[in-house]
């Protein structure tokens, strides 16, 4: 089951910036390999959770404009998110062990 919310430009700082909740930023591609592997893990990781991170995707593609403002150079490229701010970030695969890891400080 995906729990992933997909955002655009529009969204973004409704979805995340204003988020009451730590929320992971998936930067993908239909086209990235490596991208396909991580989705599943990442909603893996907010079911675990239940509720306590957010996990939302951008479709680098066709949002561009939200690539570039985060400088996204790499897929996948996650960022997390807490009060508005990154305050932490990954490029590529990563373990569930791990990004729960990451995220544990948050919680």
């Amino acid at each position: 089951m995906t729990t992933s919310v997909p955002v655009t430009q529009a969204s973004f700082t409704s979805e995340v910036v204003e988020a009451t909740t730590p929320v992971i930023v998936d930067f993908w591609a239909q086209w990235c390999g490596p991208c396909a592997k991580l989705s599943p893990l990442l909603d893996g990781v907010a079911t675990d959770l239940s509720g306590a991170v957010k996990v939302v995707t951008v479709d680098v593609d066709a949002e561009r404009g939200l690539a570039a403002m985060y400088q996204v150079m790499s897929l996948p490229t996650v960022l997390i998110f807490n009060d508005g701010h990154v305050v932490d970030q990954f490029v590529g695969l990563l373990s569930k062990d791990e990004i729960l890891a990451r995220l544990s400080p948050l919680l």
